[in-house]
């Protein structure tokens, strides 16, 4: 059906609505306006067919971020917490009676008269005080108390690197030049100024670095640190970095080092001086820590008359490249107070003497290809030498 059609069905409803609404319009002058409004209603497209979208699933939550253990504060170190072993004293104030001296049991507990056990393990000296107010408030109104670690407990640590005899050392005296010395003291290539104290506890881990060198340097006391059951001493080596600016034969002559090194001396001169004779040429010398070459030479005693005193050779094992350095040294400058002909020795340092040998041992390690393993493997080749020149 056309539009023109449409507007003449419609017009006589329209025309009577329109008319008694305006009294004013005639069907003649609202048949061309409507006409023209139904044909734009056809000519304008219809809107476009909206889809409904459905909701999203909300998203899941993200995942928790992992917690890791963090690790103690520093400040754990300077806190001592009791164990089975230690002997404190109990004061409590105004009750006598009640104070005492005691010994934790295997389980931590001490026995207070009134209280019965309480368990004090791993507390620290104001946790047992606590521990122990509120115990005896059941029986006494606001207990003063107070705790005093009378002896504490032999502790278990391990200690490990530059030291002479790496392992785990039972302590009755839990202090940490204690433990250097009961392992045998340092090595001459320990650097004192970054000792390693490693503590596990409850709470989690913990690393403090100690510097036992500028108290030697200063001649002030050492760091007051007690160590714990389960400590962990690491004892680092001197890097080329590091050993220009630090004095070893100050730590040599110190107590934390190791009192006596051990000097094997390979001695091609017509007579020998002191030592333990090994075989035609090689012995074994002890010296206190801190010794020179000069020292050596004066010990062994070698013939001046056969062996080349300008020429004589120091051997040393490098660990960090696992080779042999080796210097040529002159005693006689050495003796005249050239302090760089007279180095300081380390323990199982080897020194070789002799008027034509020095050069061929040296011309063998220079072409010796296979790389030390370690310092037996080095020593060892030094007794084969000496076998071989039997």
């Amino acid at each position: 059906m056309g539009h023109r059609a449409i507007a003449r069905i419609l017009a006589p409803a329209l025309a009577r609505t329109l008319g008694s609404a305006l009294g004013v319009c005639s069907l003649a002058g609202i048949l061309p306006l409507l006409a023209q409004t139904v044909s734009l209603a056809q000519t304008v497209p219809p809107p476009p067919e909206t889809i409904p979208i459905e909701p999203l699933e909300p998203l899941p939550p993200p995942p928790p971020i992992p917690q890791f253990e963090r690790p103690i504060a520093p400040a754990e170190f300077g806190r001592y917490r009791l164990g089975a072993g230690d002997t404190v004293f109990v004061n409590v104030l105004r009750f006598p009676d009640v104070s005492l001296q005691g010994t934790l049991d295997v389980e931590g507990n001490l026995f207070i008269p009134l209280v019965g056990a309480v368990n004090l393990q791993g507390a620290t000296i104001p946790e047992a005080r606590n521990r122990i107010q509120v115990a005896l408030d059941r029986f006494i109104i606001n207990p003063e108390v107070d705790v005093i670690l009378v002896a504490a407990r032999p502790v278990r640590v391990t200690v490990l690197g530059e030291v002479a005899s790496p392992g785990a050392y039972a302590l009755d005296t839990a202090q940490l030049s204690t433990a250097l010395i009961t392992a045998g003291g340092t090595t001459g290539s320990a650097d004192l100024r970054r000792v390693r104290v490693r503590r596990t506890a409850t709470a989690g881990a913990a690393e403090r670095t100690i510097d036992l060198f500028s108290p030697l340097v200063s001649a002030s006391g050492l760091p007051d640190l007690r160590l714990e059951d389960g400590d962990t001493l690491v004892v680092p080596a001197l890097t080329s970095e590091t050993r220009s600016d630090y004095n070893a034969a100050l730590v040599a002559r110190s107590n934390l080092a190791q009192p006596e090194i051990n000097v094997r001396v390979l001695d091609y001169s017509a007579s020998r001086g002191g030592g333990d004779v090994r075989g035609e040429a090689m012995s074994l010398v002890t010296l206190p820590s801190g010794s020179t070459f000069i020292d050596a030479i004066a010990t062994i005693s070698p013939n001046p008359d056969t062996a080349s005193f300008r020429s004589v050779a120091l051997i040393r094992f490098d660990p960090g490249d696992e080779r042999a350095i080796a210097l040529r040294l002159n005693a006689r400058d050495a003796l005249r107070g050239d302090t760089s002909q007279n180095p300081l020795l380390q323990h199982n340092d080897v020194i070789i003497v002799g008027r034509n040998f020095v050069g061929r041992v040296l011309s063998g390690l220079n072409t010796f290809a296979q790389p030390f393993r370690d310092v037996v493997g080095f020593l060892l080749f030094f007794d084969a030498l000496d076998r071989a020149t039997d």
